[in-house]
């Protein structure tokens, strides 16, 4: 059995017994303070658990210092997006991947414990990489430690080197340009998952402009998440969404928050309530709005 969107914690400690093969991966952050998310790790991960860090891991390096002003990332460095945290492209994805021994006959299970705002972008990018055998644990390293699972800390054991081969994009990246064509037609609907002061331009603690694309509609991606920790259940996220796009069609949306990491909560609860697989900006507002000529709304 293979799991593509979330696995709970006991399914998790099954799965572990059942020595398939398997990678876990530790995707803890704090974008106020980066190294954090390393250092929780080291202090407590589920065993053997690999941590893919956001700014090394899961993005491009776009924006080095020269002499000369910024270098951006050119050759086989060069992003597949734009933003804080631009996307890595497949190629240089891929090597990562098989540098920490994942294989493609792998099973994927990624967390964190930050209420499911990191690990959802190892999740997509696992998919837009052709790996469909990917599942977030629900409810995060809290929820394991709660089923009574155990706990490692320091470095875990380096893996041998594997050969990840790209397959068929299973996720749908969204370019900017797309966004800006499809601004205010039916074809698109936008859905923005910033905490709502972000979204209305009351504060911007990351971006140097506040606001939001227009015509954009804001769910900010914890309301995914219940009182448990967990992801709602299905039919609880499918009347919400629906309420949300008021008639749109699920199928035009496109999701997209400040750097396009917290924008997959709402994207994997939407394919929880079986409303389909949708598109991602992940350039999202960061990339939006270092471009002067771009519309700007707020309120």
């Amino acid at each position: 059995m293979s799991y593509t969107t979330l696995i709970s914690a006991e399914q998790l400690q099954a799965l572990v017994a059942s020595a398939k093969p398997l990678r876990i991966f530790d995707c803890t952050f704090d974008l106020m303070k980066p190294n954090a998310g390393q250092e929780q790790y080291l202090a407590a991960h589920i065993p053997g658990a690999v941590y893919a860090n956001l700014d090394t891991a899961l993005s491009a390096k776009h924006g080095v210092p020269g002499a000369h002003g910024v270098i951006t990332a050119s050759g086989a460095d060069t992003p597949a997006s734009g933003g804080r945290h631009p996307l890595p492209n497949r190629e240089k994805f891929a090597t990562w991947l098989s540098s920490i021994g994942f294989g493609n006959d792998m099973q994927a299970v990624v967390y964190d414990r930050n209420g499911a705002n990191y690990c959802g972008r190892l999740w997509w990018m696992l998919k837009w990489a052709g790996h469909e055998n990917v599942a977030m644990l629900d409810g995060g390293l809290q929820a394991w430690q709660a089923a009574g699972g155990a706990v490692n800390s320091g470095e875990e054991p380096a893996h041998f080197q594997a050969n990840f081969l790209l397959g068929p994009e299973k996720a749908t990246l969204v370019s900017a340009q797309t966004v800006a064509d499809q601004l205010g037609r039916p074809a698109q609907t936008l859905i923005d998952a910033r905490a709502t002061p972000r979204f209305k331009g009351e504060v911007e603690p990351l971006d140097p402009v506040a606001g939001h694309i227009p015509g954009a509609l804001n769910r900010p991606f914890s309301q995914n998440i219940g009182a448990n920790g967990k992801f709602k259940p299905a039919e609880q996220l499918k009347a919400e969404f629906e309420t949300l796009l008021a008639g749109r069609n699920p199928a035009s949306v496109v999701h997209h928050c400040g750097s396009g990491v917290s924008a997959i909560p709402n994207l994997v609860a939407m394919e929880i309530a079986g409303l389909g697989r949708t598109g991602l900006y992940a350039g999202s507002w960061s990339d939006w709005c270092s471009d002067p000529e771009r519309p700007v709304a707020q309120g």
